[in-house]
Order: structure tokens, then C-alpha cells, then sequence
């Protein structure tokens, strides 16, 4: 559908460039022109105005992605140095001075403005279907009105009183769970969607070296990344509570394997290997979010000063952040369980605008909890992200849901088509 809609816009560049030309020549045939190099120089600069000075959602969605970064950016300034601006504040005498406190309520604050610049968003871009519709423009142009209305947000929530960011807060836990759960079923369909397209009948025959190779390789990382994890985070039996996540990860990745190779599913072993190395990965990520005085957690020790390794991990951090919120934000069809009926038409917008903002409008939630490691009351060591038992409790949670979606996505199908059958008449 993305395609699609950037191959439309294209035609629509070419035309106002053909129209440009035109107009240039007076009116004339747009084929040709006095001077050829000039011609075709005119004509790709109309396009290019076409593409940037126009409605252009391909491009906005970038535009958004770069508020979002900016804004994780001053979340985490607030937190690490913002201590004595914020102490000016006299609206935060709840905190009483307290450093922890402070940080926290700048990252909360901040969070607060960007969560309702993108629930206005949402609000405003809702049910928009078509490229004609004006909400299009809302959402594609007024760049300088929306940043008016971003720095205004941002700059209010400064001056909202203590309790109600306490609040915000409280609700920030559930709409960072729900980005969670809205980000895990987007990983997991598009790798459902990705093993399917390698398994037709068309890409098996042609791909079957590349599936394979990629299989294997998905088992090995997995495997591997349960060994190191075995060694870096269990050195013994004293680390009994790392010992439990890392295993219950290796059933994880074998109940994944033989639920795809069940004789009703026969999902082959792509998509279970793909969701092993995200399982994985998000154990090692829970693991990781151990407080860094647990002594099990050796390679955290790492992370206690502010050398360029801890400063480089921070920045990836941020970064992944973004990107997650982006890639999940334009797959408005995560969440639809059933294939519509109608086809795509090519004046359909290319993502669902209502959608995209509100993954933004959650994304802002998460970032808070992540920068406060999911409890506003700790103190988090500067260029740290994501640290504290409920952060880890958040990850593992992610991980079984993850395996359970994933689970539920195989054994679905088979349920809903065996109810149909039996449904029947006969």
C-alpha cells in the first residue's frame, strides 16, 4: 500500500511538473521546450516542490519521528541536568528538594506535552481515508503551527500542578503497557506476514538456500544468546530468579518450535527462529534492567560510569526508542484481525493518520516510564536508561505476552476454520 501511494504521489509530481512546463512555454505542448537541459531541469524542480511544498504524509511521518527524538532528547536533559531550573520551579514543592524527584517531574512534564500535542493529533486526524480529505493537509502540512502547538504544550505542562503530573504519571503505566502490547503484535505480524510471503509457492522454490540460511542462523543466535546469558547473568546457583527467566526463555523458543511444526500448522521453522531471537532478546533486555548493585548482573558493572560504551548504549537507546514508535506507528493494521473486504483504492491515504498519532501519543507515555525506569520515585544514574525491578518485571511480562500472541496467532486460524466446518450445514 506504501508503494502504491508513493508511486501516486509520483504521477501527481509529474503532472504539476508537466503543468509547470506548460505554463512556461505558454501554454504549448509540455513534451517539449526551447532548451532541453533547462526543460528537464525546470521540470524536476516542480516535482520536487511538488513533493515537499504539498501534502506529503511519506514524508510527515519523518517530520513527527523528529519532534518525538527532539522531545526524548529534552526528557532526558530535564533528568540528568535540569535539577536547578526545575528546583525555581515553585510548583513542585511536593518534591522538597528532593534531586530524584525533580528529574523525574521534568521527564513527566515533558512527557505530558508531548502526549497531548499527539492526542490533539489523534483527535484531529481520526477516520481520514482519503488523500483529498483536509485533514490530509492538517496532518501533511502547518508545520509552523504545529510547532507553536508542540512548544506550547511543553511549555504549560511546566506550570500544571504537581498532583495532576503525579496522575499523569499513574496513567502513563497503562498507555506504556498498551505501546508494549501494540508494538509486540506489530513484530509479531510482520513476522508472520514475512514467513508466509517466503513460503508460497512462487519464493519457496526460488528462495529455499536463503530460507534455510536464515533459519539456521536465527536457532544460532538464539541459542547462543541463552548460553551467554546462562554465563554472564547465572555464574551460580545463588542467581536463582535470572536462572528462571533464562530458562523459561529456552521453553519459550522450544514451545514456539513444536507448536509450528505441529502436523495442522506446518508453519516451518522462519518465523518460530525470528521470535526466538526476539525472545531472546527481550529476556537479555530484562536482565539488562536489573538494578546495577545485583550481583549476579555482572555486565551491568559497566554501566556505573559514564564512559563512552555507557554513552554509546544510552544514544542506540534513544534511537531504538524512536524507531519502534515510528515502524509501529505507520502499521495502522496491526490490530485488525480480519482482511477487509474492500480493496485499496489509489487515493486511500498510505497509513492510518489516527493510528500513527496515537502510537506517538503512547510512545510519549513509554519514554517516561523507561527514563524513570518505571517508578518515579527512584533515582536513576545519569546515561542509564530503563533500570529498576519493575523495569525488568516490564520486559519478562513482554516476553511471555510475545510468546503468547505469537502462540495464539498459529493456533487461531486452525480454531476459527475447524468452528466453521462444524458449523456447516451438512
Amino acid at each position: 500500500m506504501t508503494v502504491g501511494s508513493v508511486d501516486v504521489e509520483a504521477g501527481k509530481a509529474g503532472y504539476d511538473a508537466a503543468a509547470c512546463r506548460m505554463e512556461r512555454n505558454g501554454g504549448g505542448d509540455a513534451s517539449f521546450s526551447d532548451d532541453g537541459e533547462v526543460g528537464f531541469m525546470e521540470e524536476w524542480c516542480c516535482a520536487c516542490a511538488r513533493v515537499f511544498l504539498g501534502p506529503n504524509p511519506m514524508l510527515a511521518r519523518y517530520m513527527y519521528a523528529l519532534i518525538f527524538l527532539v522531545t526524548n532528547l529534552l526528557a532526558w536533559t530535564a533528568r540528568d541536568y535540569g535539577n536547578f531550573a526545575l528546583a525555581e520551579l515553585q510548583r513542585l514543592k511536593i518534591c522538597h528538594g528532593s534531586r530524584a524527584c525533580y528529574g523525574a517531574e521534568g521527564v513527566l512534564r515533558i512527557s505530558l506535552g508531548c502526549f497531548l500535542f499527539f492526542f490533539v493529533m489523534f483527535m484531529s486526524t481520526v477516520n481520514a481515508r482519503k488523500l483529498h480529505d483536509r485533514r490530509n493537509s492538517w496532518h501533511s502540512e502547518w508545520w509552523p503551527a504545529k510547532l507553536v502547538l508542540w512548544l506550547g504544550f511543553t511549555t504549560v505542562s511546566f506550570f500544571a500542578p504537581s498532583p495532576l503530573v503525579q496522575l499523569y504519571g499513574k496513567v502513563a503505566h497503562f498507555g506504556a503497557g498498551a505501546f508494549l502490547v501494540i508494538q509486540l503484535i506489530s513484530v509479531t505480524r510482520f513476522i508472520m506476514w514475512l514467513n508466509d510471503c517466503c513460503r508460497s509457492e512462487i519464493n519457496q522454490k526460488k528462495c529455499r538456500m536463503q530460507i534455510l540460511v536464515v533459519s539456521i542462523g536465527a536457532y544460532v543466535c538464539s541459542i547462543l544468546g541463552i548460553v551467554l546469558m546462562y554465563v554472564w547473568y547465572a555464574p551460580s546457583l545463588t542467581c536463582k530468579i535470572n536462572i528462571l527467566f533464562i530458562t523459561i526463555t529456552l521453553v519459550l523458543v522450544m514451545l514456539m518450535t513444536l507448536v509450528s511444526m505441529g502436523t495442522k500448522f506446518k508453519a516451518g521453522f522462519l518465523a518460530p527462529g525470528l521470535m526466538g531471537v526476539y525472545v531472546v532478546f527481550l529476556c537479555w533486555s530484562a536482565i539488562r534492567s536489573e538494578p546495577h548493585t545485583e550481583i549476579c548482573n555482572r555486565k551491568a558493572e559497566v554501566a556505573t560510569s559514564a564512559d563512552w560504551l555507557n554513552i554509546a548504549s544510552f544514544v542506540i537507546a534513544v534511537i531504538v526508542i524512536v524507531a519502534a514508535t515510528f515502524s509501529t506507528g505507520i502499521d495502522s493494521k496491526c490490530l485488525e484481525f480480519k482482511k477487509a473486504e474492500s480493496e485499496e483504492e489509489d487515493d486511500d491515504v498510505p497509513y492510518g493518520f489516527g493510528f500513527f498519532h496515537f502510537v506517538f501519543a503512547m510512545g510519549a507515555m513509554y519514554f517516561a516510564m523507561i527514563f524513570v525506569g518505571w517508578n518515579e520515585h527512584q533515582t536513576m544514574e545519569k546515561w542509564t536508561i530503563d533500570v529498576g525491578w519493575a523495569s525488568t518485571w516490564v520486559r519478562v511480562a513482554n516476553e511471555w505476552l510475545a510468546a503468547i500472541v505469537y502462540i495464539w496467532m498459529m493456533i487461531a486460524p486452525v480454531i476459527w476454520r475447524s468452528r466453521q466446518v462444524g458449523s456447516s450445514p451438512t
